[in-house]
């Protein structure tokens, strides 16, 4: 049976390497569409975790999991040994940067190491993790190819970008559009087949390398745009114009603009790696991309920015920033989520710490926090520790914290996301980006 009739009766055996944010969303996805999933990880504590149903992630509810396995259509394995006999193999594994910021492509290399050692004919393998344009068919490639294989008569290889916005309730694996991009047009084909099984669009283009770029391109913007909202939010503060007041101005116009919000920095696992993925390949090829440059100099000083503006708010009120007790609200990098990942309450943490600050920190969706080699418990948020505080410092605005309470409460409020927008307070209470 080929594998084209194979996807079409979604008899294909599918391996999903990696089971993070990216990787166990697309999994149930399959799962739930009537395929045979097995998610593979290298973290023994996440496999068995999975096995007993539980799930990590908060867009793939433990029931729809436990339904799965229930159903006999999922299973989770740390060896990678499971990947024998997989009609598809699917690559969700992390790229990091290195400390130098140049890409750090190690888990690919091993996936697809492990990949190679159980390549068998008819295989279809898609890489989905982010990276460098070139990746899929200067690194994938010759690796499978090196087993003897033909790409586009024994095997196909595809690189089909993940989109995933973790936390997001709209936008999940289903509604978000794939693009897939091949090595050969076979397979370009045979990778979108597959994922116009749980996915409503999909767009095929030329080649890997497109697909590659487009990723990049998608993220970069955003850092881009994100950075400009800074560098406003630091104009207006000289001016002393509220920012928000001017996006929302500015967001009036039905054409021609797009608002961008400004913020204590960016975090998570794409803006602040993915355009340095850009931006390596580009000096390799004899071309400095200087807006990626500049853009992450600007959101990089987003953090030191809203120490300051905390000192002084605290000044204007007679009180030293050190020795001043601190309650930071939020610390994921984004809304409802409880991913750290280049987070900059991080940073900001630990200059507070550096500054002498008595720090204490609230997020229901990180119980435990380590910053610079010290723990911290999340608190409970309540009068008390709000009275408590000499400034309660909002670094990522869940929906789960009483902002009117925390107005109330708090001595001062330093709002770096606009939460408090609309709150009534005295003079100088509300201290916002």
């Amino acid at each position: 049976m080929s594998l084209k009739t194979k996807i079409e009766d979604r008899s294909a055996r599918i391996a999903v390497v990696g089971q993070g944010y990216v990787g166990l969303p697309l999994a149930v996805e399959f799962a739930q569409a009537g395929f045979q999933v097995t998610g593979i990880d290298a973290d023994g504590d996440r496999v068995q975790a999975l096995m007993r149903g539980d799930s990590y992630i908060p867009d793939v509810p433990s029931a729809h999991l436990q339904s799965m396995i229930a159903a006999g259509r999922y299973a989770a394995s740390a060896d990678p040994a499971a990947l024998a006999g997989q009609d598809v193999v699917v690559l969700c594994v992390p790229t990091p940067l290195r400390k130098s910021k140049d890409p750090d492509v190690s888990h690919v290399v091993a996936a697809a190491g492990d990949v190679a050692r159980y390549l068998t004919p008819g295989q279809l393998v898609v890489l989905e993790s982010t990276t460098y344009p070139g990746t899929t068919d200067e690194v994938l490639l010759p690796m499978f190819e090196g087993c003897g294989l033909k790409v586009g008569v024994d095997f196909y290889l595809a690189f089909s970008p993940e989109r995933i916005d973790p936390g997001n309730p709209t936008w999940k694996v289903k509604e978000i559009p794939k693009l897939v991009g091949g090595v050969t047009p076979g397979c370009t084909e045979l990778a979108a087949l597959l994922y116009r099984q749980v996915v409503g669009r999909v767009f095929e283009v030329s080649s890997p390398r497109v697909a590659e770029l487009a990723k990049l391109y998608e993220n970069t913007f955003r850092s881009v745009n994100i950075a400009l909202a800074n560098e406003l939010a630091l104009i207006c503060q000289h001016l002393g114009v509220s920012v928000w007041e001017v996006v929302d101005a500015a967001a009036t116009k039905p054409f021609g603009f797009m608002p961008f919000s400004p913020g204590p920095g960016i975090g998570g696992h794409c803006i602040p790696i993915d355009p340095f993925y850009l931006s390596w390949k580009a000096r390799l090829n004899g071309y400095e991309a200087k807006f990626v440059g500049l853009a992450d100099e600007i959101n990089r000083t987003m953090p030191r920015f809203v120490v300051s503006l905390l000192t002084d708010a605290l000044n204007s009120g007679g009180k030293p920033l050190k020795g001043a007790r601190i309650l930071v609200l939020g610390v994921s990098y984004k809304r409802d989520v409880g991913d750290t990942r280049e987070s900059p309450a991080l940073d900001i943490i630990e200059e507070l710490l550096r500054k002498g600050a008595h720090v204490q920190y609230a997020d229901p969706f990180v119980p435990t926090l380590t910053v610079h080699g010290r723990r911290f418990d999340s608190a409970q948020v309540n009068r008390e520790l709000l009275q408590w505080s000499d400034a309660a410092l909002i670094l990522t605005d869940h929906r789960d914290f009483d902002y009117a309470t925390i107005v109330a409460e708090s001595p001062l409020v330093v709002d770096t996301r606009n939460a408090t927008r609309g709150a009534l307070a005295p003079a100088g209470r509300i201290v916002r980006l």
